[in-house]
């Protein structure tokens, strides 16, 4: 059994901020007594169903309490996703019919359990609950909060100064998502720090009804692989979950070296400790590709197991650091006139292996393309055929395919 100190450190780790950690230590110290688990919450936007690493944050926290004996609920947002969550939004969102979003939910159902213990787990859909209220309950429900209140939130107070239109039933995303702690009575609420206003009125909403405020845990935004901007499939700098375990190996070690210990304790369940000792080490001047190596290990290990990680390193290994070919490459299709027409120049931003003609010459110029594992210096090179493998720089690599 996890101490109530061993179960802080683990909670703490990584973690932003924690509203109040004194009670935490009281919930702690009764579930304890009391031989029970707390509830554990995270609400889920079913808007953008596919999981990366940013996303996994906050899952992975939840995994080492339940590893600790707590239960997570896991609230799939069926009924508030038809509204979307304004948070950081410029404009009113576009909202979802109610087929896109139980699509989307489950999408979400498939992919959380790839980091939860499915035992530990209950999932929920919060129109269980808020579909049943009537116009008098929301009315009471409404009258808990107040308009100047909800005008505090970042958001809301810059469309409002801007003269940007706001919907009534915006204003209801947050207090629907507090609602949903009052229904499962939760202990503590997880998000990331983008979530304060929505989690903390929760705290507030619980007070309301007679029920002991939860705890608020905040998870920091994880930067991509650009490490400046957070983690987004918009931008590219994302590591997804559903990746193979080559891909995933391959973009852990583009992490910038100053990201390495936060990966570390965000994305792993390494124990701090662990953590602490691994920071030692890349203080005391140890080479930060080698303990990435350890890292982008760990990361495919936990989505795809033990051999997949010990295959996926050796691959990198073998390609990456001797310069052999990767067993696995995408594949790019052509048709056989291309193959036999088209310049390495035109190939090459063909398969999106470059963005431009120039960035082409460029690498071209600088030896930094290979056809088949043999460097290609003439831009006016000609010739492909179905099965070529072209590289470009250390870790590009495109299979050229006949179209059917």
């Amino acid at each position: 059994m996890w101490s109530i100190d061993e179960q802080l450190e683990m909670i703490s780790k990584g973690a932003e901020e924690i509203i109040e950690e004194k009670d935490l230590r009281e919930k702690l110290e009764r579930a304890q007594r009391e031989n029970r688990s707390l509830i554990v919450k995270l609400g889920l936007d079913p808007s953008a169903p596919d999981i990366h690493l940013g996303h996994a944050v906050v899952l992975r926290k939840i995994k080492q309490l339940q590893d600790m004996g707590h239960k997570a609920v896991i609230i799939i947002g069926d009924f508030t996703g038809m509204i979307g969550d304004p948070t950081g939004r410029s404009k009113t969102r576009k909202q979802l019919t109610a087929e896109q979003v139980m699509e989307n939910a489950k999408t979400y159902e498939r992919q959380i359990f790839k980091i939860l213990d499915r035992e530990k787990t209950e999932l929920r859909f919060n129109s269980e609950w808020l579909s049943r209220l009537n116009f008098k309950e929301v009315i009471e429900l409404c009258s808990k909060y107040t308009v100047a209140r909800m005008l505090e939130r970042e958001d809301f107070k810059n469309r409002f100064a801007a003269h940007e239109s706001i919907g009534i039933h915006e204003f209801f995303y947050p207090l629907m998502q507090a609602y949903d702690s009052v229904e499962i009575k939760a202990d503590i609420e997880l998000g990331g720090t983008d979530q304060r206003f929505n989690i903390l009125m929760g705290r507030t909403l619980q007070r309301e009804f007679k029920q002991e405020a939860q705890i608020a845990l905040f998870m920091p935004l994880l930067e991509g692989l650009d490490g400046v901007e957070k983690m987004s499939k918009s931008l590219g700098n994302y590591i997804g979950i559903n990746e193979s375990p080559s891909e995933i190996f391959k973009k852990a070690m583009e992490i910038p070296d100053h990201l390495i210990i936060k990966y570390f304790n965000l994305a792993t369940d390494f124990h701090p400790s662990e953590v602490r000792e691994i920071e030692k080490r890349l203080n005391s001047g140890e080479n930060p590709r080698d303990i990435k190596i350890e890292l982008s290990k760990e990361l495919v290990r936990l989505y795809h197991g033990e051999e997949e990680a010990k295959h996926a390193c050796e691959e990198f290994i073998e390609v990456f650091q001797k310069g052999k070919l990767p067993q696995e490459v995408e594949e790019k299709a052509f048709s056989e006139e291309e193959l036999r027409t088209l310049t390495l120049v035109e190939v090459l931003c063909a398969a999106k292996l470059v963005t431009s003609n120039s960035e082409a010459k460029r690498l071209i110029a600088q030896g930094g393309v290979k056809v088949n594992g043999e460097r290609r210096e003439k831009f006016t090179f000609t010739g492909f055929s179905s099965g070529d493998i072209i590289q470009a720089g250390k870790k590009r690599f495109v299979k050229l395919v006949t179209k059917c």
